[in-house]
């Protein structure tokens, strides 16, 4: 099982992108708190590297500045790449799928606009190694268990001992 949640504040503004093949994209990172503090040390942070795709980049592209609370849930995705000087590099990104305002509603002076409190996108579009095809929307999983019919069962005679 693939699955994050996270809720941190972005460390700079998103910015709207588009691959080759016209699918907008949405990379940033976020700052998320460290749920302890060593006595007499600051609390600390960790910065994770999201990517969003579609419909929901654009979404957070629209809505979101530094600075500003987000919590989504996603997957991890790693991958790699040849950097100019030859040498292989490793990522590990957040795929986000779900996001939502932790924030309260902005300004009016915002550049944001305006939105509702608790407002979510979930608008997901999958991708490989960070390069989308086609603008499918993605199929939701087909059940791996039936109802089944009552005539599979039969009636247990009440004289007899139950198993357990």
């Amino acid at each position: 099982m693939n699955n994050v949640s996270l809720i941190g504040r972005l460390t700079a503004n998103p910015e709207l992108k588009y691959t080759q093949s016209g699918m907008a994209y949405a990379r940033f990172s976020i700052a998320v708190d460290r749920a302890f503090v060593k006595q007499g040390e600051e609390r600390q942070a960790d910065f994770i590297n999201i990517v969003a795709w579609g419909k929901t980049a654009e979404f957070i592209c629209k809505y979101f500045s530094k600075g500003r609370r987000i919590a989504l849930t996603g997957r991890i995705q790693t991958g790699s790449y040849t950097a100019q000087d030859g040498t292989k590099r490793y990522t590990t990104d957040v795929v986000a799928e779900n996001v939502e305002f932790c924030d309260s509603k902005p300004d009016s002076g915002n550049n944001n606009g305006g939105y509702n409190n608790g407002y979510q996108q979930n608008n997901y579009q999958p991708n490989n190694n960070y390069q989308q095809t086609s603008r499918q929307e993605p199929v939701p999983p087909q059940p791996s268990y039936s109802n089944g019919d009552m005539g599979d069962y039969s009636a247990m005679p009440s004289d007899e001992d139950l198993p357990f």
